[in-house]
């Protein structure tokens, strides 16, 4: 028999669709009802998106000396005296736009946060998976290394790394090098929270039937894990993930700050703060102020969508 034969064409027409189902949800429900939310949201697309297309939006390119005008250097923004365009929020002592330097140094800042969290997700869900599910001493052992680890501050593992580095390459140390040795430290620093968090989660998955039953038609446990366990414990997995992306760029920014991130040549929000306040006190605040108000607004709006994911997804509070 046909499915057409078993459901009548009037049923299959009443049937809604995926894109009607996930509107219809109760995730999408809570989404729209918060407009802090949806503020929070827009505002991160929106930074986002600027910068990814920074090359098409930014009046000048940064990083192209042949854009660049000694003579322009530590213009005021358009609306104050002295200002010119293309020169919308001022230039910095170098003659460089401040807001195609934010554009491009948001660029930098986000790969680093992305790249980041997602390192120290892969590595914290691994260990977390294998800890809570092998037991024992595996587990004795990944725990322990957790809370050493939460001892070192994220500087403090950016400078170990950062002096490796500099003894390992010397004077073929460049702009790719220190970007993945940002990455590095800062994964390094917040792996422990994802896996703590899938090893009580697995501790649980696996005494329950589905598992059970798994292992004894003779599984191999690397399949259950990921294929198996790994889906059900994915929520909260999200929730840690979306505030220690925010945590990741305000680290960056902080070793950048610190003089540990990226040169002044292919800067990020957190080099160009460190540049501008240099300037602070001699009246040229934009160069400083307005990366840094980007930051501000890009940290809140993750922190902000991090929060209502975390309410959303929790049981407790449907």
């Amino acid at each position: 028999m046909t499915a057409a034969a078993e459901h009548p064409p009037e049923v299959l027409m009443r049937r809604p669709s995926r894109l009607r189902a996930i509107l219809d949800s109760d995730l999408v429900y809570s989404f729209l009802r918060s407009k802090v939310t949806v503020a929070a949201a827009i505002v991160t697309l929106v930074i986002v998106l600027a910068a990814v297309f920074a090359p098409y939006i930014a009046p000048k390119n940064p990083y192209d000396l042949t854009q660049i005008s000694i003579l322009d250097s530590n213009n005021p923004p358009i609306w104050m005296e002295g200002g010119a365009w293309p020169y919308i929020l001022g230039t910095d002592d170098q003659g460089r736009d401040v807001f195609s330097t934010i554009l491009y140094g948001s660029r930098q800042s986000i790969a680093i946060g992305l790249m980041a969290t997602l390192f120290a997700g892969m590595l914290g869900i691994a260990l977390g998976l294998f800890a809570g599910y092998a037991g024992g001493t595996t587990d004795a052992i990944i725990m322990r290394a957790a809370d050493i680890q939460s001892t070192f501050p994220a500087i403090l593992i950016a400078m170990l790394i950062d002096g490796t580095s500099r003894a390992l390459f010397g004077e073929q140390r460049n702009e790719t090098v220190v970007f993945w040795v940002m990455v590095l430290s800062i994964g390094l620093s917040f792996w422990v929270q994802y896996a703590r968090t899938v090893r009580g989660s697995t501790l649980v998955e696996k005494s329950k039937d589905y598992v059970l039953a798994a292992r004894l038609i003779g599984i191999h446990p690397a399949k259950i894990l990921f294929r198996h366990v790994l889906p059900n414990v994915v929520g909260p997995v999200l929730v840690i993930a979306t505030i220690n992306l925010a945590l990741a760029i305000i680290t960056e920014a902080t070793l950048s700050f610190l003089g540990l991130g990226l040169p002044p040549t292919q800067p990020s929000l957190g080099t160009l703060i460190q540049i501008g306040q240099k300037f602070l006190f001699a009246g040229e605040w934009w160069i400083a102020i307005f990366p840094g108000i980007t930051l501000a607004a890009l940290v809140l709006a993750v922190n902000l969508l991090g929060d209502w994911l975390r309410d959303a997804l929790n049981p407790k509070l449907r």
